[in-house]
């Protein structure tokens, strides 16, 4: 028999083309009252338009129709808002037993963000932590390939009576990635609403099970991707990546700003040099500075954010990384050592934030205006 729970529960699914919250969670859906196969629904809408009423209406009944798999008759009471109208809209929804969610965020593609975090995981993986990954970047994939799933597709299972994604595990780490889904040489042409989309799908509906940390690569920059995490989710803290360019430490500054915000204020648990400098195995105590010296040091003292270590250029980084077996791995080399020393930096850090600062909230969004602090 349906009933107002079974049919709420379905349209906590169903968002809008252009939104990536469902009509439940954004507060869209007013009431809804079953009559046998009847099913009335008051919806809040802004497009007041008979041809945009109809759209919906259609879009809702297939949805539903293919969802209970039966014949239902659908009326829709619409109750038109203004667009100008500021309201705050919930969007966070709980993700049970992770303990620390950890954005991995570089200003300038290139740097190695993709290669600091899967080195991480597997660090932190290695020291006792439960961890997972979420590859976040949406356009440019990688970490299948860094931890050799590339042509793995994650299984559905039930969890207390819902379909999940369970995550790949690779290394100890468990990984979903939008790389599972899409053919290696395909590129990925979503607008931001789809692209946001399909990672509210890889958070909320994947059995991530109990962890100590969920790492996010986050794509370069700071754009729709960025905001989308952090309205999901509730960060605990940021990572920045850069070389000692200048370029990209421009570009680094930008993302350290963007995490500051007022209306973000998501925590930076520090800054990462990646490709710091060059020494040949001829020449053990010979460093070349090939992109220029303590640039990310300098610029996190300039900032006033801890400085979480330096990473030189070493070719079996690189080729680890293309193999699908991260560097970290390894054991009683240099880089396994860089890596653990990165990784308790991090940790000494996030013990401190923990401890001095209280949870980080989603960043709210309203209707109109992007994002606003929640008071």
């Amino acid at each position: 028999m349906l009933n107002k729970e079974i049919i709420s529960e379905i349209l906590s699914d169903f968002s809008f083309e252009n939104d990536n919250i469902d009509i439940i969670s954004k507060g869209s859906v007013k009431n809804v009252v079953v009559f046998g196969n009847e099913v009335i629904i008051d919806l809040e809408v802004i497009n007041p338009t008979l041809q945009s009423k109809n759209s919906t209406k259609k879009k809702l009944f297939d949805f539903l129709k293919e969802k209970l798999k039966k014949e239902i008759d659908l009326k829709i009471n619409f109750i038109v808002i203004k667009p100008t109208e500021n309201k705050i809209y919930n969007t966070e929804r709980k993700i049970e037993n992770i303990s620390n969610i950890i954005a991995i965020s570089s200003g300038k593609g290139g740097v190695g963000k993709s290669t600091i975090t899967s080195n991480l995981a597997v660090s932190l993986s290695k020291m006792g932590f439960s961890v997972g990954v979420l590859d976040a970047d949406i356009y440019g994939p990688s970490i299948p390939l860094m931890f050799d799933i590339l042509n793995h597709k994650p299984l559905a299972v039930n969890v207390n009576g819902k379909s999940k994604m369970k995550p790949i595990e690779s290394y100890g780490v468990k990984i979903l990635s939008i790389g599972f889904f899409t053919k290696s040489d395909e590129a990925v042409i979503w607008r931001g609403p789809m692209a946001s989309k399909a990672l509210n799908q890889m958070i909320f509906d994947a059995d991530w099970g109990k962890l100590d940390f969920l790492l996010i690569d986050l794509p370069p920059g700071t754009g729709d991707i960025h905001l989308s995490i952090m309205q999901s989710l509730p960060i605990s803290g940021a990572i920045i990546v850069s070389t000692p360019q200048v370029v990209a430490l421009s570009d680094a500054r930008k993302g350290v700003s963007m995490f500051k915000k007022e209306n973000i204020n998501v925590p930076v648990l520090g800054l990462i040099e990646n490709m710091s400098y060059f020494t040949p195995l001829e020449l053990p105590k010979n460093k070349y500075y090939l992109f220029g010296k303590d640039g990310a040091k300098n610029l996190a003292s300039d900032l006033k954010i801890p400085f979480l270590g330096d990473l030189p250029i070493i070719q079996s980084i690189r080729e680890a990384g293309d193999f699908g077996r991260p560097a970290s791995m390894q054991y009683n080399t240099v880089s396994e050592k860089i890596f653990n020393e990165i990784s308790k930096n991090m940790l000494s850090e996030l013990v401190v934030r923990n401890k001095e600062l209280p949870e980080t909230e989603v960043v709210k969004i309203t209707t109109m205006s992007g994002c606003s602090a929640k008071k």
